[in-house]
């Protein structure tokens, strides 16, 4: 039942009950009947109350849980827009530290064109090399040491061939290409021949 319509029970039974009119039995099961209808919409009222509380709580807590989602998909998507970020650029202070030594390099094979001093370039080069070097250390990379004659190691060595030799059997008879660590952590195998 409706609220309006409980409104005008309401005030038709208030108006029953101040008149003067002389009550008869009709009139009086006229205003019971409507005092009962009262009395039932009262109860509609509270009831539908009651229920527009409990709608309003469990929206409440809809608008919450949605809100919270959305505040934790973009946490997520804004963490992993950062960590692509952070992929893509971790390389970026070692490649603008390399910069210079290509630039080097360019400035060389210029020279190296237009010079017919051997002793000038290779001095060039020793130099380009040496702060190539230089650079790496900085950023932790660091050259295996390994000489013939040293064990054989695989944690740190990746043999390549084997060749026949006595007096070096299970060592390094001849090493191929360096190896390189980063902060302790093998990067690069050396390269070497081993004796068997």
């Amino acid at each position: 039942m409706d609220l309006e319509r409980y409104r005008q029970l309401k005030e038709s039974t208030q108006d029953m009950n101040t008149s003067n009119v002389e009550e008869n039995p009709a009139n009086q099961a006229e205003t019971e009947e409507a005092q009962a209808q009262v009395a039932g919409s009262e109860e509609e009222v509270a009831a539908e109350e009651g229920a527009s509380e409990e709608q309003e709580e469990q929206t409440d807590w809809q608008d919450r849980y949605l809100r919270l989602y959305a505040e934790f998909d973009n946490f997520r998507k804004r963490t992993m827009r950062e960590r692509a970020d952070l992929i893509r650029n971790a390389s970026r202070d070692v490649l603008e530290s390399l910069l210079p030594v290509l630039d080097d390099l360019d400035r060389a094979h210029t020279a190296a064109a237009d010079s017919e001093d051997v002793t000038g370039l290779k001095e060039g080069q020793q130099l380009i090399h040496n702060k190539l070097k230089q650079i790496l250390k900085a950023q932790g990379v660091e050259q295996l040491e390994v000489k013939p004659g040293d064990a054989f190691d695989v944690d740190m060595h990746e043999a390549i061939t084997r060749i026949p030799s006595p007096e070096f059997s299970g060592k390094v008879v001849d090493v191929v290409e360096a190896g390189y660590k980063l902060n302790d952590a093998v990067i690069r195998y050396t390269k070497v021949v081993v004796g068997e």
